[in-house]
């Protein structure tokens, strides 16, 4: 990919003119963040009366207009529409025109690099893939959670200054990520954030079927409490299964096999299999990490397996009952 040189860059971008194409959850609340620092947010775009409430809430006075005049009235284009989309948004522009020497690109795509933004590029456009690890409500409170978020940068050696000055404008700690990179570092993201809301959904509804009222309030301290030692054990030079507790690292395979047929039975009656099948992958996870980190013994892990490995598929589609409980 080729990019025309910017020249020298600022530490702090200049005030900008920006435009916003799909002001949705993080383009209206980047579009906030950005305004109240001196940034002149010229248009958005987006058509659903959800959005057209985002805009007057968090950008009060913005004009809303079609994705062209958006492209034409600014000079840094936010393109912040779901990954799928991007491509057809950046080729669509492309196909009228628009694109110009004077635009700096930015997508918040967190699949994407900068590659995606080649017909931008080839119309003299600067790209930048500027990605906030952060899930958004599309609220005000966002806002006051930008400051404790990481922003992914990807961009060409040229251009790397710039998403770097725009994510410390949006008070966030940028990370720079290769573009070859961005896919797995997404996947992480994506794996972590998205899987851990299933998992918390599946042991609520498990509590609540084992006559828990009120199941939040039972796995809140300890999901905090789990999620803040991961996090400290992720650190650089940190073991990162300190905060692993329970009976597969203690190795107790009996425990681990009770388990499985509480779900099994449970799973009857809620329909829920995908619990039976996220605690056997989980667990066997678990192990094998354990393993790996001294924190079991080969005995122990090899019975965990085997209880694991034991339960074969129902006709419903149920993992069926574990035979014997591994000790």
């Amino acid at each position: 990919m080729t990019v025309n040189d910017p020249g020298t860059q600022p530490q702090r971008p200049g005030r900008l003119h920006i435009g916003i194409i799909g002001a949705g959850r993080v383009g209206a609340v980047l579009g906030a963040a950005l305004r109240a620092v001196g940034h002149t947010i010229v248009a958005v775009s987006g058509a659903s009366q959800e959005t057209q409430e985002r805009v007057r809430a968090l950008l009060p006075g913005v004009p809303i207009r079609d994705p062209h005049d958006v492209v034409n009235l600014a000079d840094v284009v936010i393109v912040a529409v779901p990954d799928d989309a991007l491509s057809g948004v950046v080729s669509g522009v492309a196909a009228l025109g628009l694109w110009q020497p004077r635009h700096i690109v930015v997508h918040t795509s967190g699949a994407h690099g900068v590659a995606v933004l080649e017909p931008a590029v080839r119309a003299g456009a600067l790209p930048v893939a500027l990605h906030p690890a952060m899930t958004f409500t599309g609220t005000s409170l966002d806002l006051q959670r930008l400051s404790t978020m990481a922003c992914a940068v990807t961009a060409p050696p040229a251009c790397e200054p710039i998403g770097l000055a725009l994510a410390v404008e949006l008070g966030a700690e940028p990370v720079v990520v290769a573009e070859e990179h961005r896919g797995l570092y997404h996947a992480a993201l994506a794996h972590g954030a998205n899987h851990v809301v299933v998992l918390i959904a599946q042991a609520a509804q498990l509590l609540a079927q084992a006559g828990v009222e009120q199941p939040g309030s039972v796995l809140g301290p300890l999901m905090h409490a789990a999620v803040e030692g991961a996090l400290r054990g992720a650190e650089p030079g940190s073991d990162p299964l300190t905060a692993l507790t329970g009976p597969v690292v203690r190795g107790d395979s009996g425990t681990v096999a009770r388990h499985l047929g509480e779900l099994v039975q449970a799973a009857v009656v809620s329909h829920a299999q995908d619990s039976v099948e996220s605690y056997r992958v989980l667990a066997r996870a678990a192990t094998s990490r354990a393993l790996m980190a001294g924190r079991l013994s080969q005995s122990d892990a090899q019975r965990l397996l085997d209880v694991l490995h034991r339960s074969a598929p129902c006709g419903d589609g149920v993992a069926g009952t574990p035979q014997g409980d591994g000790e």
